[in-house]
């Protein structure tokens, strides 16, 4: 095995925080490792710092490789047509830069990392905006990949698929799983099981310890009360009050001291932490949004062309009230189009009149920067603060973030509280384009148990596989102008097959 990187004393400090503070860390060429961890917590700091985009005094970093990084798709833009050699790769042909989707941008990244003759590649969220034919490819890529690999992503199924470690990043400090992120999981869950069984026996100890020094103090108490008494008795005889005192105050002393040691062990104890809530949100809607129609949206035989590209030729489908549906395909099939052709109620879809449609698009949000985030949520919005804080706290805000101005939120940040007020909001329909994007995993899973609670119907654009796994109650794949229902989700059909 070969050395890489070794780096020491990584410290970032930003507003008073420890972004990173990480004493030791090495990449070897055997590496395969997925950096996880929450929105904020240092991940793409950390990777410019090893490749050296990023440098402080006082850190340490010795490099024994070349690497190549494919950054996010919004930190760079590629001036260069792509070369002859990569013609093909990921579906990227001789496209100018100021042309290409997002897609086909973040294609050619990838293309110019894997062609070049290095000794790492450094990525940061790689699947973003690729669907699911370009995130398979990839893994089939790097697969057979001979170097060290350092990936930032959101996509557990390629996280699985491709590496051999996790480096959780939390609190500044890198914790080390081996394994995939299934892995990962349930090492996870493993020290959440024994930190509950640690902190349950804390607390009965703690007690113990509490309730026995307490009845220690309520003994001497008595014996005080006791002495007194005897006192007044004895008031007389002066030798044997004397030795009397000196009895019952050895015996106090005795009480008070064992009450004393009792507390010495449970500072000693120290203190340990509760092990992380799983908190839960009950959705409800009132009487006014309930829908009874058995299939709120529905469209027959519609069409839709671009020039002389035709997205959807005599489509028709039916959407059952309550489920949650997505829509798959690769990119520039369509389903964004459709979603709008939903929201315009085009000729040929029908949507029930009492329907209150939801739609998140990632862009295009106007919103009040001097809000704070709860007076924010709390807008057209029937549900308690308890119970937004607990879809905010599962969504990774902390109870300082309820506080603070919309203005100074990041991005992501920003996606989150969205993506939160839909939810919780007076609708009875959702309409959700790539909700996984540009989330941390804690969010994406957080989103998971949402979506899988929510009372409404639910129509979701997406190709994060976990996510569909199990969110979706039925999976429609638009591909040539057709919708077709997933031959592996068809079982979960509550209604008759869509009419094509």
């Amino acid at each position: 095995m070969n050395l890489l990187i070794k780096a020491k004393d990584i410290r970032v400090e930003y507003v008073g925080r420890d972004v990173l503070d990480i004493d030791d860390l090495e990449l070897y060429d055997y590496d395969r490792i997925g950096l996880v961890g929450g929105n904020g917590a240092g991940k793409s700091t950390l990777l410019k710092m090893l490749l050296g985009e990023i440098s402080l005094p006082d850190c340490k970093i010795s490099r024994y490789g070349t690497f190549s990084y494919i950054p996010q798709l919004d930190e760079t833009v590629v001036e260069k047509d792509i070369n002859h050699v990569l013609t093909g790769k990921l579906g990227v042909n001789q496209l100018s830069a100021q042309t290409m989707s997002g897609g086909e941008e973040t294609r050619l990244k990838i293309a110019q990392a894997l062609s070049g003759n290095v000794h790492g590649i450094f990525a940061d969220e790689p699947t973003c905006h690729l669907d699911r034919l370009g995130i398979d490819f990839l893994i089939s890529q790097l697969k057979y990949y001979s170097g060290a690999l350092l990936l930032v992503s959101h996509d557990r199924y390629f996280l699985d698929e491709i590496v051999n470690k996790i480096w959780e990043l939390k609190d500044g400090k890198i914790i080390e799983y081996w394994g995939g992120y299934s892995d990962y999981l349930q090492q996870k869950e493993e020290e959440r099981q024994n930190q509950t069984a640690q902190y349950e026996l804390y607390i009965a100890e703690r007690n113990r310890l509490e309730q026995a020094a307490e009845e220690k103090r309520k003994q001497a108490r008595k014996v005080t009360q006791k002495e007194k008494g005897a006192e007044k008795k004895n008031n007389s005889e002066s030798a044997g009050r004397l030795g009397h005192q000196k009895t019952v105050g050895s015996k106090q002393k005795k009480l008070y001291n064992a009450a004393k040691n009792m507390e010495h062990r449970l500072q000693a104890m120290g203190d340990i932490q509760a092990p992380e809530n799983i908190r839960t949100i009950r959705f409800r809607q009132s009487k006014s949004l309930e829908l009874h129609n058995p299939y709120p949206i529905t469209a027959t035989d519609i069409s839709k062309c671009f020039d002389d590209k035709v997205l959807f030729d005599k489509v028709s489908f039916q959407i059952p009230l309550g489920k949650k549906v997505v829509f798959t395909g690769n990119n520039g099939t369509g389903k964004t189009t459709l979603f709008q052709m939903i929201l315009d109620r085009e000729p040929g879809i029908y949507i029930s009149p009492k329907a209150v449609i939801g739609y998140f698009a990632q862009t295009g949000y106007k919103y009040n920067h001097n809000q704070k985030v709860m007076e924010y949520m709390q807008n057209d919005c029937d549900y308690q603060v308890s119970e937004i804080r607990s879809v905010l706290a599962s969504m990774g805000f902390s109870q300082n973030d309820i506080n603070k101005e919309l203005a100074v939120l990041s991005g992501g940040e920003i996606i989150k509280l969205q993506m939160a007020k839909m939810l919780l909001g007076r609708y009875n329909i959702l309409l959700m384009d790539e909700p996984s994007n540009f989330l941390d995993i804690p969010s994406v899973e957080a989103l998971q148990a949402l979506i899988k609670n929510y009372t409404g119907t639910i129509l979701f654009i997406s190709h994060d596989k976990y996510l569909i796994e199990n969110t979706a109650d039925i999976v429609y794949e638009i591909a040539d102008g057709t919708l077709k229902l997933a031959p592996d989700i068809s079982s979960h059909n509550a209604g008759p097959m869509p009419r094509m």
